[in-house]
Formats: structure tokens, sequence, C-alpha cells
């Protein structure tokens, strides 16, 4: 799904209400038991800015490794932050499309490995993923102070000089090698089926043995943060991705309905929410597109609008406009619940994954307990009650803990 400003999912349209957009554009009872969510860290990985000890005046080349440039998603999104953070940084990916990227991109030098020359490696990169830690391993850094590797696709694996520093953003430990393995061989075809239990069984001996490499990790959630543990035994530091919270603001009227904003993908659970509205008869729009489209459209009723993408504008209107947002994926971080906490609205999501750093209950949201019909129906129904309580001011303000100068801060501390 192309994303080409924040939130964007495609370009259909929703009925207009005034929204004013500025220029510069614990605890609820589910089936009787208690759901107890972890407790929010009393300090977070963000410190206050310290001026006059700016960490970057150590690093004069900088190199930023990210797995591929082939779209504009949340990954993209976080190295155009990091080349604002660091503007003399060149770039090096596995896979390079610049038609697909943003100017702020192309506008750096940009190094590929040799799986850029390989035969349909733009559309198909992700088949040549056993090649990737050879192709890292080749790429020549010396001369790089300080090495950037953005991680959710191979990249930390990079060999760096001995004095330079290390920093790894870690988007994700690569899913489809740890807890989403079984999930992507069920759906894989048969060469592939029987390919990945040898194949993937060496790339996570490298995955692991390569965390080793880097001098620093830093994690986009708790969630992720305990994965990193997880998968390869070290600790890491918390700074959340940026969200330009100040493109959102509040509509002057909210409608019914409820909305849903994602790739129709087996593990966003657009099913759920069908299933789940179905049966409360209430309005639903789900917004995007993906594998289980036409299958999510045969199971809607009639009070379930699915759209298959918006444009940034009418994405924006949306969420001010909605009654909630329904999130019941276990995403690694999340952008589109802040998106709509900025919105000045609330979020009902799964308790798991991301959504427990970015939706604080009572404040700017609620949670249902597990990845079922019965819960979610039960969560909406908490919704129900609380919304009479929810203040979408304070809301928006809880939002700004996900500004992109939060996370400037937090890389910053991580580098000192």
């Amino acid at each position: 799904m192309a994303v080409t400003a924040p939130g964007k999912v495609g370009t259909a349209d929703v009925p207009a209400l005034p929204l004013h957009v500025p220029e510069t554009a614990r605890r609820r009872e589910d089936h009787g038991a208690r759901l107890v969510l972890p407790a929010k860290p009393e300090r977070t990985a963000i410190p206050a800015a310290c001026p006059g000890s700016d960490p970057r005046r150590r690093f004069a080349r900088v190199a930023i490794v990210h797995y591929w440039l082939v779209t504009m998603r949340g990954g993209e999104r976080v190295l155009e932050r990091l080349l604002r953070l660091f503007p003399q940084a060149d770039i090096f990916t596995h896979v390079y499309d610049p038609t697909a990227v943003s100017d702020t991109i192309r506008r750096h030098k940009v190094t590929t490995s040799f799986i850029q020359h390989l035969p349909g490696a733009r559309r198909h990169y992700q088949s040549y993923l056993p090649l990737m830690p050879m192709a890292l391993e080749q790429l020549d850094l010396r001369g790089y102070d300080l090495v950037i590797s953005s991680e959710s696709g191979p990249a930390k694996g990079v060999i760096t000089a001995p004095d330079a520093l290390h920093l790894s953003y870690v988007h994700s430990p690569m899913r489809y090698l740890w807890d989403h393995y079984h999930d992507y061989r069920d759906a894989a075809g048969m060469v592939s089926r029987t390919m990945m239990p040898l194949l993937c069984h060496r790339l996570r001996a490298w995955d692991a043995s390569s965390a080793a490499r880097v001098d620093r990790i830093v994690a986009n959630s708790r969630f992720i943060q305990r994965r990193i543990a997880k998968a390869w035994r070290r600790e890491a530091d918390v700074v959340h991705p940026p969200v330009e919270i100040d493109l959102f603001d509040r509509a002057d009227a909210v409608g019914p309905a409820y909305l849903w904003v994602g790739q129709m993908a087996p593990y966003k659970r657009p099913d759920l929410a069908i299933d789940a509205f179905n049966a409360l008869g209430l309005p639903l729009v789900m917004v995007g597109d993906g594998p289980l489209a036409a299958a999510m459209r045969r199971r809607a009723g009639p009070n379930i609008t699915l759209l298959p993408r918006l444009p940034f504008p009418a994405l924006r209107r949306a969420y001010a406009q909605c009654r909630a947002l329904v999130f019941p994926a276990e995403e690694d971080f999340g952008i589109v619940p802040v998106e709509v906490i900025a919105s000045g609205r609330p979020v009902l999501a799964y308790a798991g994954g991301g959504a427990l750093d970015s939706v604080t209950q009572d404040l700017t949201g609620q949670f249902f307990a597990s990845q079922s019909v019965d819960s979610l129906i039960a969560g909406v129904e908490a919704m129900e009650a609380w919304l009479p309580h929810f203040d979408p001011a304070a809301a928006m303000a809880d939002a700004r803990r996900f500004a992109p100068d939060r996370f400037d801060q937090g890389l910053l501390h991580a580098l000192e």
C-alpha cells in the first residue's frame, strides 16, 4: 500500500464536514474479567533538549543503512527524519527505486548492494533475502564514524570501522524469521514452503549473531524492545517514531461511524472488525486495500462501508469525524492511532503490541483484551459508555509525546 503523505492509504472521498486544518499542513471490565494493562514507564527514553551538548558534533561522516527503498511507508518517514538530523549522511540500501521515494531521500547519495542488479530486484527484492547478509557485508563503510541502521529487513549486519559507532533503530526484528515465521510459511507457495525451514534456520543464526556487531540498539516501542531481548538477547532503549501531529486537527462535528484504516492483510485483522460490527449493527467505515479486500467486501454487512483508498485530505477528515478508531491488530508501533488521537478522536485498540505505548486508557481510548469477536464487541460497548467522558483537547495534548522533536531528542540522547 503506497503512502505519499502521513496516514495516506490511497482516491475515493467521504462526505465533507467543516474541519479547520492548519495551513502547515486503566482499566475496564471484559466479560467479568478485569483487563490489567502494563503500566507505562514513569520516565520516558526521551529527555529534555540539552543545547550546547549536541552529540552530532563528534561525527563528521554519517552513513544510514536502510533495508530497501521501494516505497514510502513508516520506515521511510523515520529515514526522512534521520536525514534531517544528519543532512550530510549518505544512504546505503539493498534496492533503490528513485521514483518511489521522496525528494528528501533523492537529494542524498544512495549506494546499493549487488541485489540492485539482480533480475526483477525492484519488485521481487524479498525473494533475494538469503543473499542479503552477504550483500550487506560487501558494503564499504570505511571512513564513516557514525553508522545508523534502520532495521526491519536486513540492515544492521554491515561491517563498520573499528572506531565507528553503530546505532541500530529497530522497527522490528525480521518478522518472517521470528514470531511470524509460521504465518509466512503457511501463506507461501509450495516451493517457498519447502525451502523456508532450511533458509530461515541459517538466516536466524546470522540475524542473532549480527546483532552483536551493533554498539547501541533503539527500539520503536516497548513491544519491539521485548522482541529484541527475546530474539537477540540485547537490551534496547525506546524512542518512539516521529508522527507529524501538526498535520491533524479537530472537526467541527463528529459522525456516527467508527473507522478502521490499514492494509487488508491477515495480521491487521479486518475480519475481526467486520464480524464484530456485523453483530453490533453499528456503522463502520473501512479504508484500505490488499489481499483480503475482495473477501472482506463479501463478508461485510450493509452497515459497513469499504473504501480502497483515500487521498490525504479526505483521510485526515475521516480521522477527525469518526466516532472512534477500531485498531484490532498487534502492531510494532502503529502510526494511525497517534494520527487519530492528534485529530481529537479516541482509539479502541487490542491490548497488545505498540498500541500499549500510543493509547492511554481512559484518556485517549479504551482496550479490548483478546483478538476475538466477543472481546471486541465488549470493547465497543465499553467505548460507548466512556465516550461522554472523552476530552478531545486532553487527547490531542497527549499526542504531542510523539511529535518529531521528541524523536530527535531521544535519538540524540542515545548517541551520547
